[in-house]
């Protein structure tokens, strides 16, 4: 006789392995109403995507906790928005992240990645996560906002504090002490970023400060809370998320070494190798939604303002889509993953998170002969349901 079915997204014991539980919901719960919690878990590929490509119908507002202030500090970031809005927003930040600006920072980017691992070879051990994994995408982000060198270091503790309990508040109201926290850091980053900008008004740079300062889409210009929540999407977006990625990528490499010498013997696969972290590892666990009107998910009945939360790790090793999802191949051809979303709120980073980890495990393999674990311990987990990654990850390395 089958157990019963359930899913808890806090268990570590699932977030530290949810795939064996994913695959059974896909076969047995694809559309799951928890009792435990308010909302719905989505978890096979073809929902996942219909909801993720109709803002019509899954929209991404949703109502803040009861115990959530109605106020400057807490109004909500691009990605908490519906057309028009969210395409004004987007549009006034998209400048900083075509293409070619993308491919213009390449070699600022390898450089700085040689750097650090220059610097972190005078140890035969180092933690990947501090030496590389975080620094590279903070520098990167950093740069392309207009941040000051010296003050690189203020990111990691707001981005900490952003973070620590993203997503938790679809599923728990937030505590009075969490609310607090919250407060805190918007206005030290208010306290910084104010007289910033008005420096850039002033005397603007070519930076996406200066950028945002100015910039006006029919007739429509960023007010500073819009300002404020817009740096603070592009910190946690701009390093969180691609930390997680070069984490997750050196990982998934050692627990399948023969990927791993595949990949040093050739580096053309660097693109597709990155491509299979983001289906097979999803650094970005989950995309929540919520339900514009009442309807039917392979019939389920879904009410209006009900929130369905997309398992993006679950889609992503979906039989129906992947030949051998659970099969870790970095040359896999048509990877249509959805790692980075879909539809209107695709990644808007997703070319320079791609870029920075093919940056970050190429100068790994230039910088060394091997790398392994210093010990099987449980790495520390991410404090946020949303991501699946570590934040630490000590390794012996074999230096060249």
């Amino acid at each position: 006789m089958t157990s019963t079915f359930d899913f808890n997204p806090f268990d570590e014991a699932t977030r530290r392995d949810p795939y064996p539980l994913y695959a059974r919901a896909r076969r047995e719960q694809p559309v799951f109403k928890h009792a435990a919690f308010p909302v719905t878990s989505v978890f096979r590929f073809a929902d996942c995507q219909a909801i993720l490509k109709d803002p019509a119908t899954w929209s991404s507002v949703f109502p803040p906790p009861p115990n959530l202030p109605a106020d400057e500090d807490f109004i909500p970031s691009m990605i908490g928005t519906d057309p028009p809005e969210h395409t004004r927003l987007r549009s006034l930040v998209s400048q900083a992240f075509t293409p070619r600006i993308i491919r213009k920072l390449e070699p600022r980017l390898v450089e700085v990645a040689h750097e650090l691992l220059d610097e972190a070879m005078r140890d035969g051990s180092v933690d990947l996560v501090e030496a590389l994994a975080y620094p590279l995408p903070v520098i990167a982000i950093a740069e392309i906002i207009g941040i000051p060198t010296e003050d690189r270091a203020l990111f990691k503790v707001w981005s900490d504090a952003a973070v620590e309990n993203l997503g938790s508040g679809l599923l728990v109201p937030p505590t009075d002490e969490q609310i607090q926290k919250q407060r805190d850091v918007i206005q030290q980053m208010r306290a910084y970023f104010r007289p910033l900008a008005e420096q850039r008004r002033v005397e603007p740079r070519e930076d996406l400060l200066s950028g945002l300062v100015v910039a006006e889409e029919e007739g429509s210009k960023l007010e500073f809370n819009e300002l404020l929540q817009m740096l603070i999407l592009l910190l946690v977006a701009g390093n969180e998320t691609t930390t997680t990625l070069i984490g997750s990528a050196v990982l998934a490499l050692l627990d399948h070494p023969e990927q791993l010498e595949r990949l040093r013997a050739d580096r053309a696969l660097l693109p597709t190798a990155v491509e299979e972290v983001m289906r097979f590892g999803s650094p970005v666990q989950l995309d929540p939604r919520r339900a514009t009107r009442d309807l039917e998910i392979d019939g389920v009945k879904i009410d209006a303002d009900q929130i369905v939360i997309n398992w993006l790790g679950s889609a992503n090793r979906d039989e129906a889509v992947f030949s051998a999802p659970e099969v870790f191949d970095i040359g896999r051809k048509d990877n249509r993953h959805l790692g980075f979303g879909f539809g209107q709120h695709f990644c808007l980073g997703a070319n320079l998170a791609r870029l920075e980890a093919r940056v970050a495990l190429g100068a790994l393999l230039d910088h060394t002969r091997g790398f392994r674990r210093i010990d099987d311990e449980p790495l520390p987990l991410h404090p946020s349901i949303v991501f699946r990654g570590v934040t630490s990850l000590p390794l012996e390395l074999d230096w060249i």
